[in-house]
């Protein structure tokens, strides 16, 4: 079904050392490493591929966009059965996640013929203003050169080797060197595998994609440190994220690195809303805490309520919706491993109150609930870190200023969310202005997993959500991480850039 090897400049390669992967069910599979040398190779075909690729027509790169939609989905059947071998998601996730990835590359396919992505300003020439004339100027935006992207655990396929980062890269006309992740390396290789007869079928320099299994911390630190490399996208842990962000920031000629690193994704529950439907709340708190095992960069680890006896309504609710979810298969052992070591430390917490322990094993998970003061969440570190699984901390509040000195305190967010009724206007007028600096997206009455993949979509957030918060990795916006403005002055229009 799969290579087992790297797709480098076109050509499969492969090397002595080895790795496996993790099968939830079944025998593990063999992969070769990715080396050093498959690094220096792949970024110098993407140096090259960028002279043809980085000044194509925006129509030549859709078609190629689209035409690795067409090949993802040609392996639909066989995506599907590999990833639920090695990441334990269930037939749907994946199936879904598959329309999800497809329906990107589309989406961007139709983004750049538009010429959307361009961002095109011009002002005309003034010759005979005074004091001085001004010139013609045009300001376009252009592609920044080869790209290396960092694939994620919890998505394999919306995230990682044809996910947001490299459709936006390609999208821009960036060419992508992919490093592979190492929890679901047959998946990759399927995806790889699309691409490479994408490139075959449209005629594009095999350079335009290149993916590298993976070989240990080395491999990544030499792609991010490679001098043809131009920007990075990641998506993953705050320690790993923050390490390859350093390496970046370190270069002779410092790169944009585009990280997602995570966020506990704050709700408030405000007292209207909470007394009204405090029943519903926490079945979808529960419901939504829980989907995927709760493996979502967007899982509302927390919720903060004022401490009256709806709170404690609403707590014990929590409880019985949550007790009833029995234990889920999660991504990898190390995963597992690390959730089940979060969950123990929060649980030794001073201050801390465990509502609810579920039973952990060696790869599956169960639900976790706590509660606190705001006053113990605000002096301990340790309660305001994501722990990534289904476990989650109610914070109770004295009034509404304490709930606001707490949202002050935040740090920075992929999504904050707010439950109100229309009683509850005042104290979320006041929220607001806060949460918008703490936060990329802010949602009322809703719960923040699920991502839409459309123009007005921002996935980031102040540090350590993302590394940039100016930016996003899903949406029509994303393409411009790989686009710089170029100012053309007085240049005849025939020289000027138009896709």
């Amino acid at each position: 079904m799969f290579k087992g090897i790297s797709l480098i400049a076109g050509e499969w390669v492969g090397s002595d050392r080895t790795f496996h992967n993790e099968p939830v069910i079944g025998p593990p599979d063999e992969f070769a490493m990715g080396t050093i040398d498959m690094v220096e190779t792949a970024c110098k075909a993407a140096e090259e591929a960028f002279w043809s690729f980085g000044y194509s027509s925006a129509e030549r790169r859709a078609t190629f966009l689209q035409e690795v939609a067409t090949q993802i989905d040609a392996r639909g059947a066989d995506i599907t059965k590999i990833g639920m071998k090695e990441t334990g998601l269930p037939e749907a996730r994946l199936e879904g996640e598959r329309g999800r990835t497809v329906a990107q590359l589309r989406l961007f396919a139709d983004h750049i013929t538009a010429g959307k992505h361009l961002g095109h300003r011009h002002d005309p020439a003034l010759p005979d203003r005074a004091p001085m004339p001004r010139p013609d100027l045009h300001l376009v935006h252009r592609p920044i050169g080869p790209v290396a992207v960092f694939g994620a655990s919890n998505f394999p396929l919306a995230f990682s080797s044809a996910g947001g980062d490299t459709a936006a890269a390609l999208a821009a006309g960036c060419p992508v060197v992919v490093k592979g992740h190492p929890a679901h390396p047959g998946l990759a290789d399927l995806i790889a595998q699309a691409f490479h007869a994408a490139i075959q079928k449209t005629g594009e320099h095999p350079g335009v994609f290149s993916q590298i299994n993976d070989g240990g911390h080395s491999i990544g630190a030499a792609l991010v440190k490679h001098p043809l490399i131009c920007a990075v996208g990641f998506t993953g842990s705050l320690k790993a994220g923050r390490a390859l962000f350093d390496i970046a920031a370190a270069r002779p000629n410092p790169i944009p690195f585009f990280g997602e690193l995570g966020s506990t994704n704050p709700m408030f529950l405000l007292p209207s809303a909470l007394a009204a439907r405090g029943d519903e709340l926490a079945k979808g708190w529960a419901g939504s805490l829980t989907n995927g095992a709760g493996q979502f960069c967007t899982n509302p680890g927390i919720a903060v309520a004022l401490a009256v006896q709806d709170a404690t309504r609403f707590a014990q609710n929590t409880v019985r919706a949550l007790d009833g979810i029995a234990a889920q298969t999660m991504l990898t052992a190390g995963i597992s491993a690390a959730f089940q070591s979060g969950s123990d430390h929060i649980s030794d917490q001073a201050g801390v109150t465990s509502e609810l322990r579920s039973e952990n094993s060696s790869r599956a998970a169960g639900p976790q609930l706590f509660t606190t003061s705001t006053e113990t969440w605000l002096s301990n570190p340790a309660l305001q870190e994501e722990v990534f699984g289904p476990l989650a901390i109610l914070v109770l509040a004295k009034d509404m200023e304490q709930m606001q000195d707490l949202a002050r305190a935040l740090q920075g967010q992929l999504t904050c969310t707010l439950h109100l009724d229309a009683a509850d206007q005042n104290d979320a007028r006041s929220l607001v202005p806060i949460l918008e600096r703490k936060a990329g997206r802010i949602l009322a009455n809703g719960f923040p997993t699920g991502v839409e993949v459309c123009d007005s979509m921002v996935h980031s957030g102040p540090y350590p959500a993302s590394t940039n918060f100016g930016a996003t990795s899903v949406g029509t916006l994303a393409i411009q991480r790989f686009l710089r403005p170029v100012c053309y002055q007085d240049l005849p229009a025939d020289l000027l850039p138009t896709s």
